[in-house]
């Protein structure tokens, strides 16, 4: 599941990772031997920076084994399951105005306005998007943003690149993300402070929804969760500029939810009787 993600430092990360696709390009002419086993993996995989990216990984996963999970289980422990959905929903509200543009560029105009009525109704009688009144009368939330609109355009995924903090994206949705920001209310309050802090809030509310299903993750990661979160990303992605039609090839393998136990052999079938 991607979600939006607390996006203050993302012009810093899309200018590192415009400079790393420049690099990916020049660095495929180098040398004058023929590509490698590794440059053909990376090839498949759409992955050429797959070194800075495993590190990158690493350093997301460590910031978030010591910092974000701790601060998330604090923050669902101190507060009520009501008092945090009514934040959840909040951040939910202030991100409607980009899902609706974002329905319009992609010709979806009906749902659009739906988007716009959602965002209507929760701001009134949401008070402020607290509650979601717009789902209880049954106006459906939708999900999308500019990396979708801009793979429903045609434009290619490019290189993959897991960003700090911000996790697992590409090129295309890198630049999506900062997009996406510039339509986010909170990123035009003239305090700094309050900006910065309805970030970090919005972005230990993610993780606290989250704890569940990153417990899930190790679980089912298996041997290298880099290549699971890489494929699932992909595959989720897909699907969503998609709208949950066929996502095209490379599906993950259902093999790797399961437990690494050898199947018991078939019985081997009994020789014909002889009459």
């Amino acid at each position: 599941m991607r979600t939006n993600p607390p996006v203050f430092l993302l012009p810093l990360w899309l200018a590192i990772s415009l400079t790393l696709a420049a690099c990916a390009t020049t660095g495929q002419r180098a040398g004058d031997a023929g590509p490698s086993n590794g440059s053909e993996q990376a090839a498949d995989t759409n992955d050429p920076l797959e070194p800075f990216n495993r590190a990158m990984y690493r350093f997301n996963d460590t910031l978030d084994r010591y910092v974000m999970k701790p601060v998330a289980k604090g923050y669902r422990a101190v507060l009520p399951s009501p008092v945090r959905k009514g934040v959840s929903n909040f951040f939910s509200n202030l991100r409607e105005p980009a899902v609706m543009i974002n329905s319009a560029l992609q010709g979806k105009f009906s749902q659009a306005a739906s988007d716009l009525g959602r965002f209507m109704i929760n701001t009134t009688f949401g008070i402020y998007g607290l509650f979601d009144v717009a789902t209880a009368i049954g106006i459906e939330r939708h999900n999308e943003d500019f990396g979708q609109t801009l793979g429903t355009w045609g434009v290619g995924e490019g290189p993959y690149l897991v960003l700090p903090i911000l996790g697992p994206s590409n090129i295309r949705d890198g630049v999506g993300l900062y997009a996406d920001n510039e339509l986010y209310p909170p990123k035009h309050l003239d305090s700094s402070s309050t900006r910065t802090k309805l970030y970090i809030l919005e972005g230990i509310d993610i993780r606290a929804r989250l704890l569940d299903a990153g417990d899930i993750l190790d679980q089912a990661a298996g041997e290298d969760p880099y290549v699971f979160v890489r494929e699932a990303y992909r595959q989720r992605r897909r699907s969503l500029i998609r709208d949950g039609a066929d996502a095209g090839p490379a599906p993950l393998d259902p093999a790797i939810f399961e437990q690494d136990e050898t199947a018991p052999k078939p019985p081997a079938p009994e020789p014909p009787q002889q009459p």
